[in-house]
């Protein structure tokens, strides 16, 4: 008789604690990929609200006066589409003129 020959390669448990392992390790990576995008986002957006302060004390250094977002953008400190932080929030100038978020800044109610 003759015997067959054997073909190495896989088996089936073999190859599920292959797969078994990857999903773990993406399980573990997932969570701090989205932790750092939002990270980015936040710290992005503390850039932009700083920039736009400086922007705000340039026109106050030239007009004598606060802007508002619109007059920002009217004397061409700022760009049309650069009146929100990365992320999409919304930012507001105080009558103090004072650069920040919308959504933090309603309890004070004094937005322009």
């Amino acid at each position: 008789m003759k015997r067959i020959k054997q073909q190495a390669g896989f088996t089936l448990i073999e190859m599920l604690i292959v797969l078994l392992i990857i999903s773990i390790l993406i399980l573990i990576t997932i969570p701090n990929v989205t932790k750092h995008f939002a990270t980015v986002d936040e710290k992005g957006c503390k850039a932009y609200v700083s920039m736009v302060q400086g922007q705000v004390e340039a026109y106050r250094v030239d007009f004598m006066d606060y802007p508002t977002i619109q007059d920002l953008v009217a004397k061409g400190y700022l760009k049309k589409d650069e009146t929100t932080c990365p992320n999409k929030e919304e930012i507001m100038i105080t009558k103090d003129g004072e650069v920040r978020l919308a959504k933090t800044s309603t309890d004070t109610g004094s937005s322009n």
